[in-house]
C-alpha cells in the first residue's frame, strides 16, 4: 500500500498516511481541524504485504528458483495400490 505525505495549508502540519490507491485523499487536518490538507509530491513509499515476495527476489545464481527445486521426484501414473 502506498504511503502518502500531506501538509496542511493553514497550520503547516505534515503527516504520512497509508492508503489504498483507490482511497480519496485526506482533507481534514488532525491538528487544526480545517479541511485544508494537500497531498505532497514526493518519492512514494510503499509497504509489501503477504508472504513469499522476498523468497526469490534477492537470490542469485542457482538458488533463485527455490519452489521449482527438483530434488524430490515423484512417480506419475502409479496409484500405490497392489492388485489382487
Amino acid at each position: 500500500m502506498p504511503i502518502y505525505e500531506y501538509e496542511c495549508q493553514d497550520c503547516g502540519h505534515q503527516l504520512e498516511a497509508i492508503q489504498k490507491i483507490s482511497d480519496d485523499p485526506l482533507k481534514d487536518c488532525p491538528e487544526c481541524g480545517k479541511a485544508s490538507l494537500q497531498k505532497q509530491i514526493s518519492a512514494s513509499g510503499f509497504r509489501l504485504k503477504g508472504g513469499g515476495w522476498y523468497e526469490t527476489d534477492f537470490k542469485s545464481g542457482s538458488k533463485k528458483n527455490i519452489a521449482g527445486d527438483s530434488s524430490s521426484k515423484t512417480s506419475s501414473g502409479s496409484s500405490g495400490k497392489a492388485s489382487k
